[in-house]
């Protein structure tokens, strides 16, 4: 299962498209406008986004230039969906950092094989280096985590949170932020229960736990 943002503004394709994607087992957060797009990677960094170029208001390239100068979510693979289809428009998506093209009409078979491509390619990448950061090694294949060399052991909850901070150092998360990516979108608990996973996190790393800053009445970030 993956967390994908869909953006798309024909209403009965978005409709569609979510649908199935939901079918085959994803998270599926579905908007019609480049701008409500924005203010949903601002709460959740998906794994893939499907993203169509003639939307209403902010354009689906404009949005794509956004998205690749932001290094909070830069290496989300974009696949874009769109009438458009010529050899120039599929190139000038391609160059700004497109990372498939699908033309319309399309059938979803052909979509989901993409999006299913795209996901297995994320994530071998993804595999294939640790993420590191000031003693903190946490190897993403074996989803283990050490600090100073040491194995650190560590709850599902708290590795999916240590991960997202440790791989955006110095962005602030909110706690809903926290929540609605460690949680999923739909999470339906408090903001005290990322807290308490903070709290057993930093007796967890020891030395280390002094990176986890707290920001007041805010949240918390890696510094």
């Amino acid at each position: 299962m993956a967390k994908i943002l869909l953006v798309e503004d024909e209403h009965a394709l978005r409709e569609l498209i979510a649908f199935n994607l939901q079918s085959a087992g994803h998270n599926v957060a579905a908007v019609d406008n480049a701008n409500d797009a924005l203010m949903m990677l601002e709460e959740v960094v998906p794994e893939l986004i499907l993203l169509d170029i003639m939307l209403p208001g902010l354009k689906g390239d404009q949005f794509l230039k956004l998205v690749r100068a932001n290094a909070a979510y830069a290496a989300v693979p974009v696949v874009i969906i769109s009438a458009r289809s010529s050899d120039d428009d599929i190139v000038a998506a391609l160059e700004a950092g497109a990372d498939d093209y699908l033309t319309k009409p399309f059938s979803m078979k052909v979509l989901l094989a993409k999006v299913m491509v795209m996901l297995k390619r994320t994530r071998r990448s993804d595999d294939s280096a640790a993420v590191r950061y000031a003693g903190i090694v946490i190897d993403e294949e074996k989803h283990l985590v050490s600090v100073d060399g040491t194995e650190v052991s560590l709850t599902n909850k708290e590795y999916e949170l240590l991960r997202l901070l440790v791989k955006y150092p110095r962005r602030v998360f909110t706690r809903n932020q926290l929540l609605s990516n460690v949680w999923g979108y739909d999470a339906e608990v408090y903001s005290r229960t990322v807290d308490s996973h903070i709290s057993t996190l930093r007796k967890k790393l020891g030395p280390a736990a002094t990176l986890i800053k707290s920001i007041a009445k805010i949240g918390y970030k890696v510094e």
